[in-house]
């Protein structure tokens, strides 16, 4: 053990006498700029075609039902304001496992650009689980001051389940909106 100190000892003695402080100071500058330009650096993603959560576009199957459910831009969420159910386990309609859709909801009228048509839309809160934190959308289209809460998505929907700790939100097709035009 003694002379493994005398090795350490001697090798720091020798780089004292070659560097100075400020050579060291610089290198350590340099190392540090370098290793935070690293992620600018250019990188062949792993699929180009993941939206900027990771999650490969999706559709419904249904040509009467376009878009990716998974992006902001679907046209269901027209009204709709949380984390979408279909990024986090669940489906457009349907609440991930382990959490219970609200009975307590608020809707929306939105446009379909398949068939032209307007449909009433119930948001439904998934509630039980913490947020999930994933494909945030918060589109206002239609949205009403808290006067009339049942038009209003800035409430938490959560009323009525065992758990009053919002996941996520769904966006269920009720009907045709009969006499409306958009």
């Amino acid at each position: 053990m003694a002379e493994l100190d005398k090795w350490t000892e001697r090798m720091f003695r020798g780089l004292a006498r070659r560097t100075s402080r400020r050579n060291m100071f610089t290198l350590i500058g340099g190392a540090v700029t370098g290793a935070a330009a690293i992620p600018l650096l250019p990188v062949a993603r792993a699929s180009a075609s993941t939206n900027s959560y990771g999650l490969t576009p999706e559709t419904t199957g249904n040509v009467q039902d376009p878009g990716d459910p998974t992006t902001c831009e679907y046209w269901r969420y027209c009204a709709i304001d949380g984390f979408l159910c279909s990024c986090c386990g669940g489906t457009v309609n349907a609440c991930p496992p382990g959490t219970e859709m609200s009975p307590i909801t608020w809707i929306g009228t939105c446009h379909n650009p398949a068939d032209n048509r307007n449909y009433i839309i119930s948001y439904n809160d998934c509630c039980g689980k913490s947020s999930c934190g994933r494909c945030v959308c918060n589109r206002n289209e239609g949205d009403r001051p808290v006067v009339r809460p049942q038009s209003n998505n800035d409430i938490d929907w959560c009323l009525g389940t065992a758990s009053s700790v919002y996941n996520c939100s769904t966006a269920v097709l009720i009907g045709v909106a009969l006499g409306q035009d958009k």
